[in-house]
C-alpha cells in the first residue's frame, strides 16, 4: 500500500527503496533510545513513582508522566536519531557496494540524495507540529506531576521583583514585590502620563488583591500626587482604604519557572503581544522559545544531508567510523545548541540570529561536505 502511494507521487523505486530504509531505521532508532531513555529516567525518580503510587494508581502515574514524557524527550532527540540513521543504514548499503552501483549507473550524488531529504522534510514536518503544538500540551500534566512528587519543594509558583508595566497606554504600574502566599504587593506606584509628561501618581506600601470580589484591589495608606505646570499637590490619606479596578490580575505577577514549555505557540504569541504591550521584560525569554521550536526541527534537514556525505564513501573502518563520526557530530552540535539559547539572552545579540546560529554553522558545514562527497 505505502509503495503504490509513493509509486503514484511520481517517485521512483530507488527513492522508495531509500525512503522506506530512512524512515524504517529511524523510528527503530527512536523507539530503541526512548525505551532506554524511559529505564533511566524511572530508575533515577523510583521512590518518587513509589510515593505517588500512595495516591494514584499505577496506570494514572503511567499516563499522567510517562506518556507525556516520551514526546518530550523524542523533542530533544530527533535530530540525533536521524543523524544515526541515516549514518546507520547508508553505512550498510555503501560497504555492501550498493552506492557504487547507483553512481556507476549514472545517477548522481545530488540525485541520490534527493528522497533522503524528502524523508527529512517529513520528519521535519512532524517535528514542527510537535514542538508547536504536540509537546506543549503534553508537558501541562507531566509538569503538574512533577511539581506534586518529584520537585515539590523547589518549583513553586515564582514572582518578580521591581516590575514595571503599563496597563493602559497612558498608565504604568510599579510593583517592588509581589507574595503570592497573602496576594499582596508592595510598594506599589500607580502614574498616569499626558504625553511624556507625569501628571497624577498614586503610591502607597501595600496593595491587596479583593478575594472576594475577584475583580479589585484594595490599596490601604496611600498618597496622592498631581503636578500641574511643575506645581506638585500632595494628599495623604493614612488609615484609609481603597477599592479600585486595575487591569492587571494576580497572575501578571505570578509565574513557573517553566511556563513557556506549558503554553503552545499560538498562546506563546498572544503572551508576548500582551507583555509587549505593558512594557514587561521577560519576552526574550519566550521569543527564544518560539524561535528555537522551529529551528530545532530543520536541523533534521542539515544533519540528514551531513550523514549522507559522511556515509556514503566505503571507508576501511566501515559503519562503525561513521557512527563514531556522526556521534561527535550530534554531541558537538548540541553543545552549541545550547550555548547559542545562552547566547541569544545577550541584549546586543539578535534573538533570531543568536537562536539560528547553530544551524547556519552546521549547514556550512554540511555544503562543504556534500561538494566533497560528489568529486
Amino acid at each position: 500500500m505505502i509503495n503504490f502511494v509513493l509509486q503514484k507521487i511520481g517517485l521512483k523505486k530507488l527513492d522508495i527503496y531509500i525512503i522506506k530504509k530512512y524512515l524504517g531505521t529511524f523510528f527503530f532508532t527512536a523507539f530503541l533510545f526512548t525505551l532506554i531513555s524511559m529505564v533511566v529516567d524511572f530508575s533515577e525518580k523510583t521512590e518518587k513513582f513509589v510515593e505517588a503510587s500512595h495516591t494514584y494508581s499505577i496506570w494514572y502515574i503511567f499516563r499522567t508522566y510517562h506518556l507525556n514524557w516520551i514526546p518530550f524527550i523524542n523533542g530533544i532527540l530527533w535530530p540525533l536519531f536521524s543523524l544515526i540513521a541515516v549514518i546507520f543504514f547508508t553505512s550498510r548499503i555503501a560497504y555492501n557496494s550498493e552506492i557504487i552501483s547507483i553512481l556507476n549507473a549514472g545517477v548522481s550524488f545530488r540525485r541520490i540524495l534527493r528522497p533522503y531529504l524528502l524523508a527529512a522534510c517529513i520528519l521535519t514536518s512532524l517535528l514542527l507540529l510537535m514542538n508547536h503544538y504536540w509537546i506543549p500540551m503534553s508537558n501541562a500534566p507531566r509538569l503538574e506531576f512533577e511539581r506534586k512528587f518529584i520537585r515539590a519543594s523547589s518549583d513553586i509558583k515564582k514572582t518578580g521583583t521591581n516590575m514595571h508595566f503599563f496597563i493602559s497606554p497612558d498608565t504604568k504600574i510599579y510593583l517592588r514585590s509581589y507574595s503570592s502566599t497573602d496576594s499582596t504587593g508592595y510598594s506599589f506606584r500607580l502614574e498616569r502620563f499626558a504625553g511624556i509628561q507625569l501628571v497624577y501618581m498614586l503610591k502607597s506600601q501595600f496593595i491587596d488583591w479583593n478575594r472576594t470580589t475577584h475583580n479589585s484591589w484594595k490599596i490601604k495608606d496611600y498618597e496622592i500626587h498631581r503636578y500641574q505646570d511643575s506645581v506638585e499637590s500632595v494628599e495623604v490619606h493614612m488609615n484609609e482604604q481603597i477599592d479600585t479596578v486595575l487591569n492587571m490580575l494576580p497572575s501578571d505577577f505570578e509565574f513557573y519557572e517553566k511556563q513557556k514549555d506549558l503554553m503552545t505557540t499560538p498562546e506563546l504569541q498572544a503572551l508576548v503581544h500582551k507583555e509587549e504591550s505593558r512594557g514587561l521584560n521577560p519576552v526574550k525569554g519566550y521569543l527564544i522559545e518560539i524561535y528555537r521550536r522551529t529551528a530545532d526541527p530543520f536541523t533534521i534537514l542539515i544533519l540528514t544531508i551531513i550523514g549522507v556525505s559522511i556515509a556514503a564513501r566505503k571507508v576501511r573502518g566501515g559503519m562503525g567510523l561513521h557512527l563514531a563520526l556522526g556521534i561527535g557530530i550530534g554531541a558537538i552540535f548540541v553543545f552549541i545548541s545550547k550555548f547559542s539559547i545562552v547566547f541569544s539572552r545577550e541584549p546586543s545579540i539578535p534573538t533570531l540570529l543568536g537562536i539560528w546560529l547553530p544551524n547556519i554553522t552546521f549547514g556550512i558545514v554540511a555544503y562543504i561536505l556534500f561538494r566533497r562527497a560528489q568529486e
